[in-house]
């Protein structure tokens, strides 16, 4: 769970935390337990109101996943070299235009978008999004997961997704530029997990079915 999600589930029990302020009832709802934990991730102390931080603008970089949906866009836009835009584009073209929709620079030949990111150690590592590089720097690859590549081949064809044919044998460089999954986001507070932010909803929940006050 990341601070966005909890940020989400802690406003439905908004009402209860601002109770917190003048608790009136002891029970096992307002435990000891229960006020640390709610302390903990409203970086205040139990004994002062306390009110559900407000969401920020997700911030994650595009991922892997992002690079193929958005390659994606341009299967059938047909070969041009030189080209970099829908109207017609090269292997690099397209690689550089997908990654410019996600706001990322890429130089525009392959020998310098060979030089970028992080190296992948083989093809076994790929991951959506990566780009594969073919020996002697002379075509890019997208690779788009489950041993398929998307690219613009040569000529005469358009981009296209297709099954990977090429060998670790045959490849100079795997590329990494982004991450190949929407994982980047923040962790919850340190000492506060999933079940902390469950055992706050279901408090609530008992104690609006109660109809007491906390």
């Amino acid at each position: 769970m990341t601070v966005i999600d909890a940020v989400g589930r802690i406003s439905e029990i908004q009402t209860a935390l601002v109770s917190l302020a003048n608790p009136t009832r002891t029970d096992s709802l307002a435990s000891s337990a229960f006020a640390t934990t709610l302390s903990k991730l409203a970086g205040s102390t139990a004994t002062q109101s306390v009110s559900a931080p407000s969401a920020e603008p997700a911030t994650d970089s595009p991922s892997g996943d992002d690079v193929v949906a958005t390659a994606k866009k341009y299967l059938g836009v047909p070969y041009v070299f030189g080209g970099e835009d829908s109207t017609g584009m090269d292997c690099s073209g397209l690689v550089q235009r997908v990654y410019a929709d996600l706001g990322i620079d890429l130089p525009r030949v392959v020998p310098d978008q060979a030089k970028k990111g992080t190296a992948v150690g083989s093809l076994a590592e790929a991951q959506p999004g990566d780009l594969i590089v073919a020996k002697g720097s002379g075509h890019i690859l997208i690779y788009a997961g489950d041993n398929k590549v998307i690219h613009a081949p040569r000529p005469g064809t358009t981009v296209t997704l297709v099954d990977n044919w090429r060998k670790d044998s045959d490849i100079e460089t795997i590329r990494r530029i982004v991450p190949a999954a929407s994982t980047a986001s923040a962790a919850l507070p340190s000492g506060v997990s999933a079940s902390d932010i469950d055992a706050l909803i279901l408090a609530s929940q008992r104690s609006a079915l109660s109809g007491g006050a906390w």
